[in-house]
């Protein structure tokens, strides 16, 4: 299991550096399914369902984690698939809030 699961997010309002692309690309293998944008500034991963069903119950299950962790992602739904992209705003860059919910986003869809 991953650490990352163990932690909570941080609130985060600007004031500190984002991740630099060389500790982002470091913490990829925490979170298996993910990809990080060329830049270093966004995890995405894009998510296959069998119908629009599931793809509802994933976005509620997603929104419950972002609600939990005060930490939301940038969804885009469509009929059977799910892109979520986690990027920190104020900082314009990843902090390690984006890890730790990917890494939650993952248990979700191991369970």
């Amino acid at each position: 299991m991953s650490e990352l699961l163990e932690k909570r997010c941080a609130p985060c309002e600007g004031g500190v550096p984002p991740l630099s692309p060389t500790d982002a690309r470091r913490m990829l293998p925490q979170i298996p399914g993910w990809e990080l944008r060329e830049d270093g500034k966004e995890l995405r991963r894009t998510l296959a369902f069998k119908n629009y069903h599931e793809v509802m119950a994933f976005v509620n299950a997603v929104a419950w984690i972002a609600y939990r962790e005060n930490h939301h992602p940038d969804l885009e739904v469509g009929f059977r698939k799910v892109l979520v992209r986690y990027s920190t705003h104020a900082i314009q860059g990843l902090s390690e809030n984006d890890f730790i919910c990917a890494a939650k986003v993952n248990q979700l869809l191991a369970s």
